[in-house]
């Protein structure tokens, strides 16, 4: 008697090192791969044209790899807990694989699949895939959830981790063709500058980022010294092919081991990503709340003009009009954008995290529900090991720092193209003159800053001090 399996695609769009693939095919003579095109998801809480691009053409690849194997592709639409069950039972499949999912959402999802499958008399068999650790599977030593990242690293790192699977030669599937994949609408961004899609070009990226030069050294060995640059293209640019699964972390940082500075660092960051997925899988309320609850009680401002300068890049200060502009035209930001961008709304605006949270996860191709809100959280103060509340980024300090001749201000902000570097970074303390000269006159060409540093400053430590201390008094949280 033939046995078939279903393979369940999600955010692990790739053929190699996919435990979920690898488990089918040693159980089954047949498999079936599916994907299911989640309406949910979609247009949901953290909806995001951008994304959806991504995993359509990344999808388009997936189906073209899996067909040339022998296995084409099923496409559903609809509720996986409905559409998923009904083709199972159809086929006649003994189990589901797919790989584990750790966010909210997805583990109420795959709950409400496994039921809808148990009536059917059939198991779903979830896999790891997502992360080089589960986010379940480290604890401290008296069996509690990490909350302190210096911790959760030392036990991250002194973890066995499983070795990479090889991408299969065969799959035996079904016979005829795979289903179409619908169109998702363009993306927000430019798709020129937009990292290609599909595992294949996730791979060159990878390779890219590893290969030595012919001196020996490759760009991660760089990382830990540039990384924060952001008129550098010093950052590995992976996010969103770990984000899709187009890439294993488990290959990532086997193929980065080894010794240097760069290679420690860009580990630890692949560490963090997956201390975050940790944290929201023991505490999924923080998709709703703040980590510290000394600090729930915060009162931010009502401000919808703030945010929309924000959003739009027209906040009068650079560094941060430039980090919102990228992310805008590209649905990518570094690391070090996102914080001084987000620390200028939660701070100097003092507006809710969660409406920063949202803008970005409008935008990012990487954006992770875990990641997202991890940072958010940290760059807020509300998070675990967070930035101190009394750190408020000073936007001209950080883009002196880290943008010191001003090309990345000049790329994505181009009316201060002509500002001169000592400028660039606070044109409106040139004189009119000299604004004229350069061509950028400040409240005409450029925004004028929508707040002062200093006041902006002053008014969010009062109002993080008030915060902790209603939060230290008896009921107070």
């Amino acid at each position: 008697m033939t046995a078939t399996a279903i393979v369940w695609f999600r955010r692990d769009l790739r053929l190699h090192d996919h435990p979920a693939l690898h488990a089918a095919l040693a159980a089954a003579d047949v498999v079936v791969p599916v994907f299911v095109i989640d309406e949910q998801l979609l247009a949901g809480r953290w909806a995001s044209a951008n994304r959806a691009w991504f995993m359509r053409e990344s999808l388009l690849e997936l189906a073209r790899a899996l067909a040339d194997r022998g296995a084409p592709l099923r496409i559903l639409r609809g509720r996986p807990a409905e559409v998923l069950p009904a083709l199972a039972a159809n086929l006649g499949v003994a189990d589901v694989h797919a790989t584990r999912d750790a966010a909210p959402y997805g583990r109420r999802r795959d709950r409400a699949v496994a039921d809808g499958l148990a009536g059917a008399g059939i198991g779903l068999r979830t896999w790891p895939g997502l992360y080089v650790h589960e986010p379940d599977a480290l604890a401290t030593a008296d069996g509690r959830p990490f909350g302190v990242y210096g911790a959760f690293r030392r036990a991250w790192d002194a973890a066995p981790r499983r070795r990479p699977l090889p991408a299969p030669d065969r799959i035996p599937g079904l016979p005829g063709p795979g289903d179409p994949i619908p169109d998702l609408g363009r993306p927000s961004a430019d798709p020129a500058l937009m990292p290609a899609p599909g595992e294949a070009a996730a791979r060159q990226r990878l390779d890219a980022w590893l290969r030595p030069d012919a001196a020996g050294g490759a760009p991660v060995d760089g990382y830990a010294a540039a990384r924060d640059r952001l008129d550098l293209d010093a950052t590995s640019r992976l996010s969103q092919d770990l984000r899709w699964g187009l890439l294993s972390p488990v290959e990532v940082v086997e193929r980065a081991a080894g010794p240097g500075d760069g290679r420690r660092v860009f580990r630890a960051e692949m560490a963090w990503r997956e201390f975050y997925a940790h944290v929201l899988w023991h505490h999924p309320r923080l998709l709703r709340e703040p980590y510290l609850a000394a600090l729930a009680g915060l009162e931010t401002r009502h401000d919808p003009d703030a945010l929309e300068a924000w959003a739009g890049g027209r906040t009068g200060y650079p560094v941060v009009d430039a980090a919102m502009r990228q992310l805008r035209a590209t649905g990518f930001l570094p690391n070090r954008a996102r914080m001084i961008a987000a620390s200028f709304l939660a701070k100097h605006l003092l507006l809710a995290r969660e409406l920063g949270e949202a803008t970005f996860m409008r935008h990012l191709v990487d954006g992770d529900v875990a990641s997202n809100n991890g940072g958010w959280q940290w760059t807020a103060s509300t998070g675990t090991d967070p930035q101190p509340f009394f750190r408020v980024f000073n936007p001209v300090l950080q883009g002196r720092r880290f943008d010191p001749d001003g090309a990345y201000v000049r790329r994505w902000v181009p009316e201060l193209a002509g500002v001169p570097a000592a400028h660039v970074h606070d044109p409106w303390a040139m004189d009119e003159e000299a604004q004229a000269a350069c061509g950028c006159l400040v409240g005409r060409d450029y925004p004028a800053p929508i707040v002062d540093h200093a006041e902006a400053r002053a008014r969010a430590l009062a109002a993080y001090g008030a915060a902790r201390e209603a939060g230290r008094r008896p009921g107070g949280g």
